[in-house]
């Protein structure tokens, strides 16, 4: 498939294994409302991803290697906040904030879905040709 569509399909399967997490850590953030002393966590990949990106495009040898490589090694970042808390019990889900990244994250995991799904079919439609 990279022959074909380059590096854009494990792309985007890397950015769906991201935003799949971020919807676990998200929902588990819910599910802890009412913990007292539960510190919210969130999941951040874009910016390491952008540099990772960016540092093997500009590779002279083998760019895209390097860019398929920078692909596999990204990583996602667990993240808490600490410092916020505006509760006595010291508990700092914010609902609202929750319930906001929950849907965002479920029309990118959407929208990232149909893209793989339209490179597949136009894969499917120039195969049917032969």
């Amino acid at each position: 498939m990279e022959a074909i569509y380059g590096n854009g399909v494990a792309l985007s399967e890397k950015v769906l294994d991201y935003l799949w997490g971020r919807q676990t850590v998200s929902l588990n953030n819910v599910a802890n409302v009412d913990t007292p002393g539960f510190k919210s966590q969130y999941v951040t990949f874009e910016e390491e991803m952008s540099r990772r990106l960016a540092r093997a495009s500009e590779t002279e040898r083998a760019p895209k290697r390097a860019v398929s490589h920078a692909i596999e090694t990204s990583k996602a970042s667990l993240n808490t906040t600490w410092t916020e808390s505006s509760r006595l019990d010291g508990n700092n889900v914010d609902m609202d904030q929750e319930q906001v990244e929950i849907v965002r994250t479920a029309y990118q995991y959407q929208y990232m879905l149909n893209s793989i799904t339209n490179d597949i079919n136009r894969l499917r439609t120039a195969a049917k040709t032969f």
